[in-house]
């Protein structure tokens, strides 16, 4: 990571397992086995505080800050469903924060993210538990009273205990309802973006995100670049577009914007026929875009950066270049 001139990673905290048993050993469901997401296949945790407390340790020695989020994955206890009320949120957070700060590690915290793409259901299950959610299928939105609700009194509660902490709750949509979600108390905007998110890219490719079938990777892999390749320029604008539109927004709320999921396309690994040329070219597209508009206190370059997507992380080069444009850049706070 430093080779490569990053300065801060973002992880899981496993807060819901951590308090539950900071010693314990959890195994954890597959949440997917066609992405190399994590882990894809079942995996087994154990001694999660000693682990992140010497992680933290290894990341201060190194000059790398570290945010604090969580996915929570599915244990076969399927524990993190015992979160029945936000005030259970904020409580397994301060007790992760707890075991930070008697570390002595606290100034290695970048910050927390209370949920990650919050409140989507494959991370917030745990909102299922509100009394008043409603009894169907249908993902929470940002601007629901339980999501709303939910969000913060966690932060409020989180933030009793540790007032100089910054913290969120990250996204991955909603961009054309911002000017109704409550943002009010976050510290700064956590949004997820990338070119499918802004085009019908996925559509014209049939690309359906399929977590346990290969299906979606072989039309990728036959489809995708081609397809970029036949109006690059378009793909390229729209991403644009959807960058300068989370900019607007990071300048009406006086919120600074940090993302760290972003730029192509949400799905990508090693494989035959899937060439990541196209995918760096997007990818410098949208950190370009990022800098230029200065409201981003942190970029990421992708979110293929770890050593498992070994096409992307083998270019040293590449990485180099597009953390010290990121570097270079000039970051305004905005101002509401």
């Amino acid at each position: 990571m430093k080779e490569r001139g990053y300065d801060a990673v973002r992880i899981d905290a496993y807060p819901h397992l951590l308090a539950a048993d900071p010693a314990g050993q959890w195994t954890l469901k597959p949440e997917w086995d066609q992405q190399t997401w994590g882990a894809p296949g079942i995996i087994r945790l154990c001694n999660l505080q000693g682990n992140l407390i010497e992680f933290l340790a290894l990341c201060r020695q190194r000059g790398i800050l570290v945010g604090l989020s969580s996915w929570y994955r599915e244990d076969l206890d399927n524990t993190r469903m015992k979160l029945a009320a936000p005030e259970d949120l904020a409580r397994i957070w301060v007790r992760v924060l707890d075991a930070v700060a008697e570390a002595g590690l606290m100034d290695t915290v970048l910050y927390v993210d209370l949920c990650n793409e919050y409140p989507r259901d494959s991370w917030a299950k745990f909102l299922r538990n509100d009394p008043a959610a409603p009894r169907t299928d249908k993902e929470f939105s940002r601007s629901s009273e339980v999501a709303v609700r939910w969000m913060n009194r966690a932060i409020d509660l989180v933030r009793a205990e540790y007032p100089d902490m910054d913290y969120t709750f990250s996204q991955d949509g909603e961009y054309d309802s911002t000017e109704s979600q409550d943002v009010s108390r976050l510290d700064f905007l956590e949004p997820h973006l990338w070119m499918t998110s802004c085009t019908d890219f996925c559509r014209r490719i049939d690309f359906r995100y399929d977590r346990f079938a290969p299906d979606s990777f072989q039309r990728l892999a036959l489809h995708g670049k081609e397809t970029y390749e036949e109006q690059p320029e378009v793909w390229d604008d729209c991403l644009r577009k959807g960058v300068a539109n989370l900019a607007q927004w990071s300048r009406r709320t006086g919120k600074p914007l940090i993302t760290t999921e972003c730029w192509s396309l949400v799905d990508f690994k090693d494989g035959p026929m899937l060439e990541w040329d196209w995918i760096k070219h997007l990818c410098e597209v949208g950190v370009t875009q990022a800098v230029s508009e200065g409201c981003w206190a942190a970029i990421a370059t992708s979110n293929f950066c770890g050593p498992q997507f070994v096409g992307m992380w083998r270019d040293i080069a590449w990485h180099q270049r597009l953390t010290q444009m990121i570097k270079n850049g000039n970051f305004t706070q905005p101002a509401e």
